[in-house]
């Protein structure tokens, strides 16, 4: 009897222990697992539940079944036309052969590691293949925009009568046409992902996609952008100046001629009522004469006097003729 619980209790010790040490392992959901013995592959695991393994000889490498990102830091690479950019890129790939994964990669650390000189490589040589146009745009559709601007806004904006805006157009960049874009961005970002994704099956990898994320000019390219932009706002600028200009000496010329024929017309009129005035006093004259021709004579003479002698300095002889009302008695 004795003989018999002390069995008992070693099995049941036995058996304590052979599930302390974990004889069992799960595989949750959006997992899988590569179980080797002794360094050697012996199972895959890639559906969820609770698996069993050789307890202290089985070990049990997990990795995730879900959607990875890679984020690659910038690269400093020149296009076709040796103009140095920036080009940080992002990719999506998932552990599609676990076996595979494990037997070249081991972990995900060494996944990343290799991705990185991978992807890397396929961008540098896309990119250097390409010329810059290709890579910092997607389509021509800057070709197609009217690029005319906007004069004014709102309240103070200019109506299409007070400004010809087809002459804008050939004062002004808008009837440029930039550089024809023959691949684009995206055809840029296929390439990239078609160079890796043919080297990824090797390493149990599914690459997903390859996406160009963000791209920036180099500081001496972009000094020279912003040279380049830079001009094209002056000349747009000196042609709303030279425009203006042509405008202004339009107006000035449509106020002169205005002026001309007000100043015309007001002459005229001024005219018109002088000549009347005019008739209607050498009526009034006449009518004076009749009545009193010695009157009117005095009074034709004063009125000379008081217009003309303010003028003269000195008086040479008051024996003249024209004197006779000041200084002769039979003129007073």
């Amino acid at each position: 009897m004795k003989k018999l619980v002390t069995v008992l209790v070693v099995v049941f010790i036995a058996f304590i222990i052979f599930v302390l040490i974990g004889p069992f392992y799960v595989i949750n959901e959006g997992e899988q697992a590569v179980v080797t013995r002794f360094g050697a592959i012996v199972d895959v695991e890639q559906n969820a539940g609770l698996k069993f393994k050789v307890p202290l000889i089985d070990t049990v490498v997990k990795y995730p079944k879900r959607i990875l990102g890679w984020d690659g830091d910038a690269q400093r690479i020149p296009t076709k036309e040796n103009q140095f950019i920036w080009v940080d890129t992002t990719a999506r790939w998932r552990i599609n052969d676990p076996k595979k994964f494990y037997e070249s990669l081991s972990t995900l650390e060494g996944g990343y590691s290799r991705l990185d000189g991978i992807i890397d490589s396929s961008v540098r040589t896309v990119i250097s293949q390409n010329n810059l146009r290709e890579a910092v745009r997607n389509s021509n559709i800057i070709n197609d925009i009217d690029r005319v601007p906007t004069i004014g806004q709102g309240d103070s904006a200019v109506s299409q009568d007070e400004v010809n805006l087809e002459e804008l157009k050939k004062l002004t960049f808008t009837n440029q046409n930039y550089d024809e874009v023959g691949r684009g961005r995206e055809q840029l970002s296929r390439d990239m992902f078609s160079a890796t994704a043919e080297l990824m099956p090797q390493f149990g990898i599914e690459l997903i996609d390859v996406v160009l994320r963000q791209i920036r000019y180099s500081d001496e390219l972009t000094n020279s952008v912003y040279e380049r932009m830079k001009k094209e706002r002056n000349q747009i600028a000196e042609a709303y100046r030279s425009y203006g200009e042509g405008q202004k000496a339009i107006l000035l010329g449509r106020l002169e001629n205005e002026k001309k024929q007000i100043l015309s017309k007001a002459y005229e009129e001024a005219e018109t009522i002088k000549g009347a005035a005019d008739a209607t006093a050498t009526t009034i004259y006449a009518d004076a004469y009749e009545t009193d021709p010695d009157f009117f004579n005095f009074w034709r003479s004063i009125e000379s006097y008081r217009k003309t002698l303010p003028k003269f300095k000195k008086t040479l002889s008051t024996d003249m003729e024209y004197f006779n009302y000041l200084y002769n008695e039979d003129g007073r």
